[in-house]
């Protein structure tokens, strides 16, 4: 923090800005420069040693505020006031269409187009689970399967829209080619969004 808001800064100025040794900020700076998070140049001055001067990198703003699901909501809010309801559906329909296609790609990659039914819900938790949705697939000894969501990572959108939470059905229903019921949704109060999934005849 104190280097994105300081900018370039030597490690005795960091000492100063956090109030830590001048060893400690060195040791943290090392650390942030092996993970690629801090650069650091060296900057001559008159006589004497040269400065080191250490700054974020690129790779760092993962590790500031965001705000994503703000931006995310505002714009389906600007989709909304400009063509009402139809065109923020058809911006979803366009989205689900192009998120399928993109998983159905990546079931095919991993698993083949023969791998079980089951092995390909697990691959589309993967998938979720990749895109921040805590998600896991179980399959329960009468041979029930679920997928279970802990996370929304698109909550505010989809508290607000719920086409973003059909959108994701619909989603789940076209990569699996599958009969998907929601028996619990976040955006409803839930702690989870599960599904549950049964193959269709001749799967």
């Amino acid at each position: 923090m104190a280097l994105r808001t300081a900018g370039p800064s030597s490690p005795d100025q960091l000492a100063a800005l956090v109030g830590a040794s001048r060893t400690g900020v060195l040791q943290q700076l090392r650390v942030l420069e092996t993970d690629g998070l801090v650069s650091r140049r060296t900057e001559r001055h008159g006589v004497g040693r040269p400065r080191h001067l250490y700054d974020v990198t690129a790779s760092a703003q993962q590790l500031f505020p965001t705000n994503y699901d703000g931006l995310a909501a505002g714009l389906i809010a600007a989709i909304g006031a400009i063509g009402g309801r139809e065109l923020v559906d058809r911006v979803f329909e366009t989205r689900r269409n192009q998120t399928a296609e993109r998983i159905r790609r990546r079931l095919d990659e991993s698993l083949g187009g023969e791998a079980p039914f089951f092995e390909r819900v697990r691959e589309l938790a993967v998938v979720q689970d990749e895109q921040g949705y805590l998600c896991s697939a179980e399959l329960s000894a009468d041979g029930t399967i679920r997928l279970r969501e802990h996370n929304c990572a698109i909550y505010h959108v989809a508290a607000n829209n719920l086409a973003a939470c059909e959108a994701e059905l619909e989603l789940f229903r076209a990569v699996l080619g599958a009969d998907i019921v929601r028996e619990t949704h976040i955006a409803a109060g839930d702690r989870c969004c599960t599904y549950r999934i049964s193959a269709r005849s001749g799967d």
